[in-house]
């Protein structure tokens, strides 16, 4: 274990901790209080450590994910949806009849062709996002969803690519994971950055501030 410690950083306490909750497999015993521990430990507390560290996620998420990781029986779109909606948050879905917002939703992702969603709790998230914008009067930003679609699934082809073959398990469970979690900050401050040069383009540079901080969208 104090090799394993060496080679990744991880305190043997945390090592233990992890092996207790079930994020990393047992090593092949040796002896009483010995165990070989191989590559493939090494990147599994790797990723552990990365899903911890940078994405933010509770012991029993990763919990859950490492158990999709090792079950063979759970493969490829499976394996990368299962992960996904893991670190998704889940929303309660709309009670009652369709309402407005939910036809709203609805048609929006019919237009785009993104079928068998109705159970997605982004989908929920979604709904519950139209219905407040709708309450507090602001239909300008429901008539942009369109656009807002069309560049959400380039992002997702994107990080599709980057996914790759799935032919390496951990590899995709990585991406995935912290793709979800880190890429959302990515987008979200690329989106800052575009609305400040798009508002530069239009209106010129902020009176209220240097170039590159003026505020725009919504």
């Amino acid at each position: 274990m104090a090799d394993l410690t060496a080679e990744t950083g991880v305190p043997v306490p945390t090592i233990k901790y992890y092996l207790r909750e079930g994020l990393l497999p047992p090593g092949r015993a040796l002896g009483r209080n010995q165990a070989e521990y191989s590559r493939a430990h090494v990147r599994r507390l790797k990723l552990v450590r990365a899903l911890v560290e940078y994405g933010g996620l509770s012991i029993a998420v990763i919990r859950d994910l490492v158990r999709h990781l090792d079950d063979s029986d759970v493969r490829g779109g499976d394996l990368l949806g299962a992960a996904q909606l893991t670190v998704t948050a889940q929303h309660e879905p709309p009670a009652g009849p369709k309402d407005r917002a939910e036809e709203i939703v609805d048609d929006l992702l019919a237009r785009h062709g993104w079928h068998d969603l109705d159970r997605h709790p982004s989908r929920h998230t979604l709904i519950g996002l139209v219905r407040s914008l709708s309450e507090l009067g602001r239909e300008d930003m429901l008539d942009v969803l369109d656009d807002y679609a069309v560049a959400a699934e380039r992002v997702a082809e994107a990080d599709l690519r980057v996914v790759g073959e799935l032919l390496d398990r951990e590899r995709a469970l990585e991406i995935v994971v912290l793709g979800t979690q880190l890429g959302d900050t990515i987008i979200t401050s690329l989106r800052r950055l575009a609305q400040a040069h798009v508002a530069q383009r239009l209106h010129g540079p902020s009176p209220s501030g240097p170039p590159g901080t003026g505020q725009a969208g919504h």
